[in-house]
């Protein structure tokens, strides 16, 4: 008899009895699950991540060609379960694995990756393209992702606010742009998949009339071309 452990509109866990590759222990529960957009297309090489609240300790597992994926975690504790969106982890929900024997769950996973990604966390001196250390943190994110997601070709996007002359603007945002796409390059991402376009003051997410608008449009995005 299948036991429902947990239920929501958008994860599902129910006990299980067939057999996996993995095997449970009386202290390791096994957790396969299936990854899925919200129309039910099945999503490969997605980073799955399952954090435990008391130990902080994170299992990760990338789903497989079939958008599946299994993984042994212990058992007796709750956990925040996170997915990949490029430069940051996304909050999915909580989930608790009680002191089951030998105990199998099944887990469904609903998202929705996006194909534009603002990259939090990357940072430049300004009027200026060179990349300063606090930005590699999240860029080896990216290239973690990017090294998964093997056929993905991205286009790196630079954008500023309106101060100074357009042309400038546009000059320093491809040279930021070009700049990101060097850091992939130099940790080993093909040059072929990742391009650079620099935008300038031309595409504005916020006011340009206020200082926190301004912050908004200095930005550095990604598009995604083909996955």
């Amino acid at each position: 008899m299948k036991k429902i452990i947990l239920l929501s509109a958008l994860l599902f866990v129910v006990k299980i009895s067939f057999s996996q590759t993995l095997k449970p222990t009386d202290k390791l529960a096994l957790l396969t699950g299936t990854v899925t957009n919200f129309k039910g297309k099945l999503l490969a090489k997605e980073i799955i991540m399952f954090s435990n609240d008391k130990t902080k300790e994170v299992f990760k597992v990338n789903t497989d060609a079939k958008g599946k994926f299994e993984v042994l975690i212990p058992v007796n504790a709750i956990y925040s379960l996170r997915y990949k969106n490029f430069t940051a982890d996304m909050d999915y929900t909580k989930m608790s694995v009680p002191a089951d024997k030998e105990a199998t769950y099944e887990v469904g996973i609903k998202i929705d990756p996006p194909k534009d990604f603002i990259l939090e966390n990357v940072y430049f001196d300004s009027g200026k393209s060179i990349l300063k250390p606090n930005s590699f943190k999240a860029l080896n994110d990216l290239v973690e992702v990017l090294k998964i997601k093997n056929t993905m070709e991205v286009e790196i996007q630079g954008h500023t606010d309106d101060v100074g002359k357009a042309d400038e603007n546009l000059k320093l945002s491809q040279d930021r742009a070009g700049s990101v796409k060097k850091y992939l390059e130099s940790k080993g991402i093909e040059a072929g998949r990742v391009s650079a376009k620099g935008y300038g003051q031309t595409q504005p997410i916020a006011d340009n009339a206020t200082d926190a608008g301004k912050a908004k449009n200095r930005r550095t995005s990604l598009k995604v071309i083909k996955d």
